[in-house]
């Protein structure tokens, strides 16, 4: 609830530059997208359940405002990603155990510096959108397309740094809340530890093309991979990676898909 609430913070702020909604319909709006996520790669389809709750005369505009926001949530992601990456790699058991020399040598050569160039290029389109927008206004072939994306116009460098910030403890709550459930799991870790270890799992979960089902398999392999360079506990790591996605994904598709439905049956 912490997780998605502090998402439906945002999503308001968001939508508060096309209209006024309350929390309640901020955070059946959340849910109702993270339905649609199950089944589009990384969860690119989220706008589509988001959207039905939004005035039918602003919902392609809104789709800016999800873009944007998963913008800064992607951008939170890439930066711990990198740093963390910085950090277990000064863990010896990184550089000298066998089996990850070959994933060293992919994450050193090939996996951060395009990283590091993609964050740099996602930060300057995040902190300068006006200029970006008004450009891209200019090419004949997108014009159409663009007048629903002039409402990114409308953000202050204060709002943007604001999204930003919700953004960043999200991702806080995202580290907090795997930590403690590897710990009921008996995989606990040094938290300190544990943190940049997380962050780059989900780091690299932002970097791999999933769908939503295909989820849990792909982050149980990588978890066991990742975190087993401080707990041994395989069992334990695989479980932690299906509790999270239980709580994060299938329990609020689950409500989404169901506050769809409703709204389908009242409108009918």
């Amino acid at each position: 609830p912490v997780n998605w609430g502090l998402e439906s913070v945002k999503w308001q702020q968001l939508l508060s530059h096309l209209e006024e909604v309350s929390f309640i319909k901020s955070f059946k709006s959340v849910l109702s997208g993270v339905s649609i996520t199950l089944f589009t790669p990384n969860r690119t389809g989220e706008f589509a359940g988001r959207v039905l709750f939004v005035n039918p005369g602003h919902r392609l505009a809104a789709i800016s405002l999800t873009i944007l926001g998963n913008m800064a949530q992607l951008l939170i992601t890439l930066l711990a990603g990198i740093i963390g990456f910085f950090v277990i790699r000064q863990m010896s058991v990184w550089s000298v155990t066998e089996p990850y020399r070959l994933q060293s040598l992919v994450l050193e050569g090939v996996v951060l510096p395009l990283s590091i160039a993609c964050t740099l290029l996602l930060a300057l389109f995040y902190f300068r959108l006006k200029p970006v927008v008004s450009g891209v206004a200019r090419i004949r072939i997108f014009q159409k397309i663009v007048k629903h994306f002039v409402v990114l116009e409308s953000f202050s460098r204060k709002q943007l740094l604001r999204i930003l910030l919700l953004s960043l403890i999200r991702y806080l709550i995202f580290i907090l809340q795997y930590i403690l459930i590897l710990e009921v799991f008996g995989a606990g870790m040094v938290w300190a530890d544990a943190f940049w270890l997380i962050s780059v799992f989900y780091f690299l979960m932002a970097c791999i093309p999933t769908i939503g089902f295909s989820e849990l398999p792909l982050k149980a392999a990588v978890s066991v991979e990742l975190f087993s360079l401080l707990s041994p506990n395989a069992l334990g790591i695989q479980a932690a990676a299906f509790a999270i996605w239980i709580i994060n994904l299938a329990l609020p598709a689950l409500a989404g898909g169901l506050l769809i439905l409703g709204r389908k049956m009242y409108n009918e």
